[in-house]
Formats: C-alpha cells, sequence, structure tokens
C-alpha cells in the first residue's frame, strides 16, 4: 500500500501558474528535441461518439507520468466539456504511484501554453493583430497564454456561435469578436486556429505574407487547409507528427516528408533555424504531447505538497 496524494480540478486550477509554466514548456519542448525524454506515440481506443487516448512520458528531473484522455466532441451539447482527462505521477526512482490529479484543466492551459511559446519563437517580432477562431476552452486558453507573449493591439475572435465570441472577447480589453473566420483573419499577424473541425477552416487566400498560423484542433479532421501547409515552414512538437497517423499524429502532416518538419524545441535549442524571414508564413501544427503534460503536472505537484493542498489516499 502506498498514500496517493488526489488532486481535484479546482485544486489544480489554483495551483497552475501561467506565467510559471510558460519557460517550463520551454524547457520540456527542448529536452524532447534533444532527446532526452522517452515518449512512446499516442494510443487511442475508438468509441462511437469520441476517443480515448493514453499518453505516457519519462521527462528526466520533471516527471514520470501517464495521462488517460478522453476526447468527445458532443460533449458540448451535454454541458461538459469535450476533452476530459486524469494524470498519474510516479516516482522516479521506484515507480510508485505518487499523485493522481485532473488532467481537464492542464490539457487546457498547457495546449494553449505551449502553442504562446511556439508563436514567440516563431512570430514576426513586430506582430501586434491576432485572430482566435474558436470562443470554447482552447480560444480561452490562447487568449490567456498569447497575451502574456505579446503587446496585442487587435484581438479579433470569431466563432461558429456569436455569443460564444462575444463572451471571449469581453474577456480583454483589446479583443473584438468579428462575423467570420475570414473578418478575424485578414491583416492578422497571428492567427490561432482553436476549433473540433472536421475539416479546414481556414484559406490561404485570406493569409498575409508573414503571418504566423497556429493550430491545435483536428483531432478527426484537418483544421487547416493543405494550400497553407504547402506554403508554410511547418513547425511541430515532434516530428512524429508527420511520421504517424492520426491520433498520434496530425490529419494535415499526412504525407508530408517528417524532415521538412521543424520540432520548436529545435528553434528554441537554436540547433535549428525559425522563420526564414518577414515575408514567411509560419505554421506550427500541435497535435498535443505528454512532455506539456509532465511539466505542467510536476508544477502543480510540487506546489501542492509545498501548500498542503490535496487529500491522501491510501492505495
Amino acid at each position: 500500500m502506498t498514500d496517493v496524494l488526489i488532486l481535484g480540478q479546482a485544486e489544480v486550477a489554483a495551483l497552475l501558474d501561467l506565467d510559471e509554466l510558460l519557460p517550463a514548456l520551454a524547457d520540456a519542448l527542448r529536452a524532447l528535441s534533444a532527446g532526452r525524454a522517452s515518449v512512446p506515440p499516442r494510443v487511442g481506443a475508438s468509441a462511437a461518439q469520441g476517443l480515448l487516448a493514453a499518453m505516457p512520458v519519462a521527462l528526466a528531473g520533471v516527471a514520470l507520468a501517464t495521462k488517460l484522455v478522453s476526447v468527445f466532441p458532443a460533449n458540448h451539447e451535454r454541458g461538459l466539456p469535450s476533452h476530459q482527462a486524469l494524470i498519474a505521477v510516479f516516482d522516479e526512482e521506484t515507480g510508485t504511484l505518487q499523485t493522481l490529479m485532473d488532467g481537464t484543466h492542464i490539457t487546457a492551459v498547457r495546449t494553449g501554453a505551449a502553442a504562446a511559446v511556439a508563436a514567440d519563437a516563431l512570430a514576426r517580432p513586430d506582430a501586434s493583430v491576432l485572430a482566435i477562431l474558436g470562443a470554447g476552452v482552447q480560444g480561452r486558453s490562447h487568449l490567456e497564454a498569447f497575451t502574456r507573449i505579446r503587446g496585442l493591439s487587435d484581438i479579433r475572435v470569431a466563432s461558429r456561435t456569436a455569443a460564444h465570441a462575444d463572451a471571449l472577447a469581453a474577456a480583454h480589453p483589446a479583443a473584438r469578436s468579428v462575423a467570420t473566420f475570414e473578418a478575424a483573419v485578414r491583416g492578422a499577424d497571428i492567427v490561432c486556429c482553436c476549433t473540433d473541425a472536421r475539416a479546414p477552416i481556414l484559406d490561404a487566400a485570406w493569409l498575409a505574407p508573414g503571418t504566423h498560423v497556429s493550430s491545435v484542433g483536428g483531432t478527426f479532421g484537418p483544421e487547416l487547409d493543405a494550400a497553407t501547409v504547402a506554403a508554410a515552414q511547418v513547425f511541430a512538437e515532434w516530428r512524429g507528427a508527420a511520421e504517424h497517423a492520426p491520433p498520434a499524429g496530425a490529419h494535415e502532416l499526412q504525407g508530408l516528408d517528417p524532415e521538412a518538419v521543424t520540432e520548436i524545441g529545435e528553434v528554441l535549442a537554436g540547433t535549428r533555424p525559425g522563420r526564414a524571414d518577414a515575408a514567411a508564413l509560419t505554421v506550427y501544427k500541435s497535435t498535443g504531447h505528454a512532455v506539456e503534460d509532465a511539466a505542467a503536472a510536476a508544477l502543480v505537484d510540487r506546489r501542492a505538497r509545498a501548500s498542503g493542498a490535496g487529500h491522501t489516499v491510501v492505495l
């Protein structure tokens, strides 16, 4: 038997500090690209209405952990999150279970935060206009993270549900809701695609030279159009996003030469170049990665133990 710390969603939300998470994610992505993490491709079991995936990770000095995450898009109609998750953290020396924590909040926050880390490395230094496509959990996560990395003068929010765009835009003084995805994208310096779409929501013709595009959706189909991917310098958390079929890999990167994909950790470490010039189109295609969960879970676990948060059960 062992004592296991239990942390619910409210406790995780109180303990996870976004300003602390951003540099921790950058470190984790550098470690991944340097070969210092053991992370097998994500595996998933398909159910009638969604997917249950497992994401184990060993990131030395950070965390030995695994996440179970379910992705059920129709949950929005039930008033439930589309992504629900649990993270288990184990002792690195003995493999003993130490902590069970909510992973739903971590998944939401680390996804937008990792995209912000990538955008900070790839977007033009003068980028000041942000478009957020999708006003759900990820739209909010991106708004909170991206406003920490750049001084943004204009934030356009678009959603298939206008009331959702209005509500998210009200959360920041520089934000405003716009009627269509196209209206949000045209003239934007950074475009964040944060939807559960199963077909492309973007058109390459809308993008100005020098735009940075971030895409975190597309679990069940491509969120980006093929023309945008073909015209861009492509970046991802891991080259496996092009080497593996979904749910491990990205729909948009299937058939792409993996060597044409640069890992964002390589850019952060300075081992491969990022943006070629001010006119280049850059795309960061995220599949979500277990090192991001490890970095976030480690921060939460450490702060919980220091503050006495959560409660302990014997398993």
